[in-house]
């Protein structure tokens, strides 16, 4: 009789184990890409004992939200702030996981004094020092840099940032050049949203062989992923991998998100600069998602995953643009206030239906 209940003992407890740890994303996914999450300040410091539980179980490359954007780590002309940023890159050391410190230059989140600039001499001194004081102190410490963050507009044509106004078309290449310069031991990035459609895609590869055209390293591009559950443009998607891969260098998906809440807009962005105002009809969802809704974001997510799992080979790395659905951005924009939910895991740090989802396109017996 003994004999027969320790096998029923042993598979409850093995059970109830994998229900208390799950599945972790970066073992499963181990030989095919990197699978990263952005982190905020609070997590950096491990204050947010959530995040503090999931970050070294679930992931193996981090991207920092804010702390190295200029306006953060460059708050004064001849003044740098390095004390978060060290502490990311010495809390990522102790995890062994890699970061993508992000980002060099982006026309956003600049210091006011950069914005004041009138001359265009002063503003390529400051891109300069900007770049090669910031990437060269952290060369060999991190794995990745985003060089230069949505400089395209959506037709495929550069956007009107400063940076094209007063230093010219060529101030991509020269971020690059010298990011080369300054990190000769980091991979260098162009990261963007909307690049797997056709015309803003067609404006990133032709940036993309103006930067090799010139003799200067770009290692890989980020196609950012803020889609909806609903709506994910797997088509597109699946172009722009073979389209960008075919140029030599890698693909990643670097801020994956699916938003299950209205668009406020006819058309799809993630320009911070965009905001709408609150509406109750915005904000269907806050006591939870009904079950068709989170069937249907866990869908999209597998559907994704077993496209990027078609491409290991070209896909690099796939990170979450959050730990879980209580920091993702989408609860604040474009509309303060919101309750979205467009991780794999819950408010309280649980996996949700699409994480299991997730997990099942490389587990053919893990269920949802």
């Amino acid at each position: 009789m003994l004999q027969r209940i320790l096998p029923v003992i042993a598979c409850t407890v093995l059970a109830a184990q994998s229900f208390a740890q799950p599945a972790s994303l970066k073992t499963t996914f181990r030989n095919d890409f990197l699978i990263g999450a952005a982190i905020n300040t609070r997590q950096i410091e491990e204050r947010d004992t959530t995040a503090a539980r999931l970050i070294p179980a679930q992931f193996n490359a981090l991207t920092p939200e804010n702390i190295m954007k200029a306006e953060i780590i460059h708050p004064q002309w001849d003044q740098y702030n390095f004390d978060l940023s060290d502490k990311l890159v010495d809390y990522a050391r102790k995890q062994g996981i890699k970061v993508n410190a992000h980002n060099l230059i982006w026309h956003s989140q600049l210091p006011g004094y950069v914005r004041r600039i009138k001359d265009a001499d002063s503003l390529r001194s400051w891109f300069a020092g900007h770049i090669s004081t910031v990437a060269a102190r952290y060369d060999g410490k991190v794995y990745s840099w985003d060089v230069v963050n949505e400089a395209l507009n959506e037709d495929g044509t550069m956007r009107s940032s400063v940076f094209l106004k007063m230093l010219g078309d060529d101030f991509v290449v020269e971020a690059f050049r010298l990011a080369q310069k300054a990190a000769p031991h980091t991979k260098l990035y162009y990261n963007d949203y909307n690049i797997e459609q056709p015309k803003k895609r067609a404006g990133a590869i032709a940036l993309i062989k103006k930067i090799q055209a010139a003799g200067v390293r770009i290692d890989g591009v980020g196609i950012q992923g803020h889609w909806r559950a609903a709506n994910v443009p797997m088509k597109d998607i699946e172009e722009s991998i073979r389209a960008f891969s075919a140029l030599g260098i890698e693909v990643m998906f670097t801020e994956l998100d699916l938003g299950v809440l209205p668009n406020p807009w006819d058309n799809t962005t993630a320009d911070v600069g965009r905001t709408a105002a609150y509406k109750a009809d915005m904000n269907p969802y806050p006591g939870g998602l009904p079950d068709s809704v989170e069937r249907t974001q866990a869908d999209a997510y597998a559907a994704l995953f077993r496209l990027f799992l078609k491409y290991s080979g070209k896909v690099s790395r796939i990170t979450f643009w959050g730990v879980d659905d209580s920091g993702s951005w989408l609860n604040d924009w474009p509309i303060r206030g919101r309750t979205n939910y467009p991780l794999l895991f819950d408010r309280h740090g649980q996996p949700k239906r699409s994480f299991f989802s997730v997990i099942g396109t490389k587990n053919a017996t893990a269920g949802y």
